[in-house]
């Protein structure tokens, strides 16, 4: 019977994955009783002790592959994952597949981004779980670990998914260096600083963790890349980037829904969508994008999100039955728009900018019918912030219960998304925009500055 990972499974696989098998459920109950310092530098304890992955050093790692002939696995893991470090009891014994295959690799933990090559490991850093699998030359052979939402990963990851991307890569790194050419695009063009602690939000943070001082200050979280990478243009007065505003857009997106136990084969295929129209079908399995050998749905995740925000033709090859073909996926201008980014960690720094900290949740079909709405705009104010900048809209009166209906004059933006796309576009810091809302059923305007 397949294990799809809950969000407590996936947890307790991340913890099994760094530190071999380990009684998570004492790991669980101390980690209760800890505050972040005392987890992280538990965690380094722990790991250390049982002398199956190299801590926090990728130049070792490096070194003991180009010794070995191995390749990397380097688990990025976020300490503490308090939104997703839960229990499932089926996975305490671990798995053997699984143990077999790590066994192969050169295996890695890294707990803090401080200091990491941004020019090899780049990902979507609104995860707090992410894997290379690599050469010691840094050759990317594959990613694996995908969210769609910001506490739930059901149907986006699965031991059996793990595996599969595991045995994967082994296959690359046997045909290498001969498969060179076709592995080059998994290593995108730099970025604008090669490290974290290089952008100007971060600088304040060293280049490693400070395990001789206040550790867990000292660490960059992964999704304060992505922070970083926004502010870094919203600061100089320039729109985000579409592909650092809408990054890794999510296979669901473009009409695929992947199945979680395979590289990539194709479960679903939403009617009408792009997938849809190029002519994908359910049990096709997704061979290579712009022939990139894909090993997860990481993977895909990375070759969409080489697609620029303009639209592109994308030669897909898959394999069908016993025949494999190549298929052409015809993606528009503002395609990256179709995959709702609202969820990520990152848009805190967008509700700040746009609404003075709300954050905004759309109405069902029925709320929307019962309020008799002419508006095709409706966001319920799910919270609002009360403190520094995203205190805002709070202090022009906006509460917890209010329907947005209007903003800055358009009553078009369905999704909260659609809001920071406007913004983006549209505005810059100290600029003013009005809102529209109804509390009770009486409307009420409010305006407020657009954030720094």
């Amino acid at each position: 019977m397949s294990r799809f990972l809950t969000v407590r499974a996936f947890a307790l696989a991340t913890v099994f994955l760094s530190a071999g098998l380990f009684s998570l459920f004492a790991v669980a109950e101390a980690n209760a009783k800890e505050d972040r310092e005392t987890i992280v530098r538990n965690d380094r304890e722990r790991v250390l002790a049982t002398g199956y992955w190299i801590y926090n050093d990728l130049d070792a790692a490096y070194e003991q592959a180009r010794q070995s002939g191995k390749p990397i696995l380097v688990v990025l893991r976020c300490l503490p994952c308090e939104e997703c470090v839960k229990l499932d009891d089926d996975l305490v014994e671990g798995d053997p597949e699984l143990k077999r295959l790590l066994d192969q690799y050169v295996r890695v933990r890294v707990v803090g981004t401080n200091g990491l090559d941004l020019n090899v490991f780049q990902y979507d850093t609104d995860q707090s779980f992410a894997v290379f699998m690599l050469n010691a030359d840094k050759t990317v052979y594959g990613r694996f670990g995908t969210r769609s939402h910001r506490t739930e990963w059901l149907g986006d990851v699965s031991l059996e998914g793990m595996a599969a991307a595991l045995r994967e890569s082994l296959k690359l790194h046997a045909a290498y260096p001969a498969n060179r050419e076709s592995l080059a695009g998994k290593t995108g063009d730099p970025l604008e600083f090669v490290s974290p602690e290089k952008y100007p939000t971060l600088s304040d943070r060293p280049d490693h963790l400070n395990y001789s001082g206040q550790v867990a200050k000292s660490c960059i979280h992964c999704h304060q890349i992505g922070e970083a990478r926004r502010d870094y243009y919203w600061q100089k007065g320039q729109s985000i980037p579409e592909e650092v505003l809408h990054p890794y857009p999510h296979p669901k997106s473009i009409g695929w829904v992947l199945d979680a136990r395979y590289p990539a084969r194709v479960k679903s295929v939403a009617e009408d969508s792009a997938a849809a129209k190029a002519g994908f079908q359910v049990g096709d399995d997704l061979l290579s994008i712009h022939s990139q050998p894909l090993v997860s749905m990481a993977d895909v995740q990375w070759a969409l999100h080489q697609v620029p925000a303009e639209g592109a033709e994308v030669e897909i090859q898959i394999k069908r039955g016993d025949q494999t073909q190549t298929l052409t996926l015809s993606l528009p201008e503002g395609w990256r728009r179709w995959d709702d980014s609202s969820w990520r960690v990152s848009s805190w720094m967008m509700r700040r900018i746009a609404g003075g900290g709300m954050r905004l949740l759309p109405l069902d079909e029925s709320e929307h019918r019962e309020l008799q709405l002419r508006s095709p705009m409706a966001l319920r104010v799910a919270n609002v912030g009360k403190f520094g900048l995203h205190a805002t809209a709070h202090k022009a009166g906006v509460r917890v219960g209010d329907i947005l209906i209007e903003y800055d004059g358009e009553s078009d933006l369905i999704r909260e998304a659609d809001i920071f796309d406007h913004v983006n576009e549209q505005h810059r810091p100290g600029d003013r925009v009005q809102m529209k809302f109804l509390r009770n059923g009486r409307p009420r305007t409010v305006e407020i500055p657009i954030q720094k």
